[in-house]
């Protein structure tokens, strides 16, 4: 076990939003992330993820709403003085100075005698599996070892929450992976909040303890990876998120528990769930990889339609088929399933699934 570190912090935001001029970047958001857990904020470019992380750290002010860390307000605070450490997207190492000075450098500006200094930076380096280079400067290092710099120096100042911006995004898909095992296993050894920014729902996926997934400035699912991958919140979600087919249309029928909804194009399909009283039409959510192929199919429960691509990925294959009324309908089989009966472009085919295996979906 490394250097000790403080308590791990509960960050919190009421009602957050960040103005430029009359644009809302983050639009009265709330959000509290548990004490020692690994949230990652999700979304798109211009989504509102990364201005939330800055105001966090207090690199942005923020507009209006009040964050608080362990229960105390921070809008005020200088970064320095909140108790979170960022870790920038470039790394920004100093290229003339050797790991120890690198890793040292935010205990030097404290003032901390220079024995101390060396001596905590070695324990960090240790940490990170380093001290082997501790002499070497940045540009001997691979990105992989670089980035584990960038993590001791933010981490030397013993902070309860890490944050974190898009911090995998200059590695190499290999390396990608190998560094969000490191991260994962780091958070879990140090106990510390980690708030880590991204726009790879596999990341997401790997590493949080909680997804909040953020469009337009506006929180529109936060959950755990597991009940977003499942039971994604709204269209957006389900769409973001990947592996769903989502099918919007007219409500036709109203059951106990379920709706049925009429596609533009003609097709009609069932989903569990509910609407409002007024709303007049829904999203329905079904995942790509619980539909079928080749069966005959319940009304409401599948269609027929001609195959317009067959994407043979190793283990799965990825279909997209076209009919009644929907373009682009994508079914994912295992390898194993689809050698079975292989299908070709232009085939038809029949496809079905489970009546409760199409959902609902919510609407912000």
């Amino acid at each position: 076990m490394g250097p000790k570190m403080s308590k791990a912090a509960e960050i919190e935001l009421a009602a957050v939003s960040k103005l430029y001029g009359n644009t809302a970047a983050v639009n009265a958001i709330s959000l509290k992330i548990p004490a020692g857990s690994y949230c990652c904020l999700l979304g798109p470019s211009g989504c509102g993820k990364t201005s939330t992380l800055r105001m966090i750290a207090g690199h942005e002010s923020v507009s209006s709403g009040d964050i608080l860390l362990a229960g105390s307000i921070v809008n005020d605070l200088p970064p320095a003085r909140r108790g979170t450490a960022m870790m920038f997207q470039s790394y920004a190492l100093f290229p003339h100075l050797d790991l120890v000075d690198n890793v040292a450098f935010s205990l030097k500006m404290k003032g901390v005698a220079k024995d101390e200094r060396r001596r905590s930076a070695l324990a960090m380096l240790a940490l990170m599996q380093l001290e082997a280079y501790a002499e070497r400067r940045p540009a001997q290092l691979s990105g992989g070892q670089q980035q584990r710099v960038a993590l001791a120096r933010a981490l030397i100042t013993e902070p309860q929450a890490l944050l974190l911006d898009e911090p995998l995004s200059a590695l190499d898909p290999f390396l990608k992976i190998r560094m969000r095992a490191e991260l994962k296993k780091l958070q879990a050894t140090l106990g510390m909040t980690f708030v880590h920014v991204t726009h790879s729902q596999d990341e997401a996926m790997a590493l949080a303890d909680l997804v909040v997934i953020m469009n337009n400035g506006r929180i529109e699912q936060a959950a755990s990876p597991r009940t977003v991958f499942e039971h994604p919140a709204t269209a957006f979600v389900a769409r973001f998120m990947g592996n769903h087919n989502v099918l919007s249309g007219k409500i036709v029928n109203r059951l106990d528990g379920a709706l049925t909804i009429a596609l533009p194009g003609g097709g009609e399909f069932t989903a569990k769930g509910s609407a409002p009283a007024m709303a007049e039409s829904a999203d329905m959510a079904l995942r790509a990889d619980h539909v079928r192929l080749g069966e005959a199919f319940a009304p409401g429960f599948g269609f027929t339609g001609i195959v317009a691509n067959v994407e043979d990925l190793g283990t799965i294959v990825k279909l997209t088929v076209t009919g009644a009324g929907i373009e682009d309908f994508t079914v994912v089989l295992s390898d194993a399933a689809y050698f079975v009966r292989p299908v070709k472009t232009g085939e038809a085919v029949s496809l079905s699934w489970d009546p409760d295996e199409a959902i609902v979906l919510g609407r912000l």
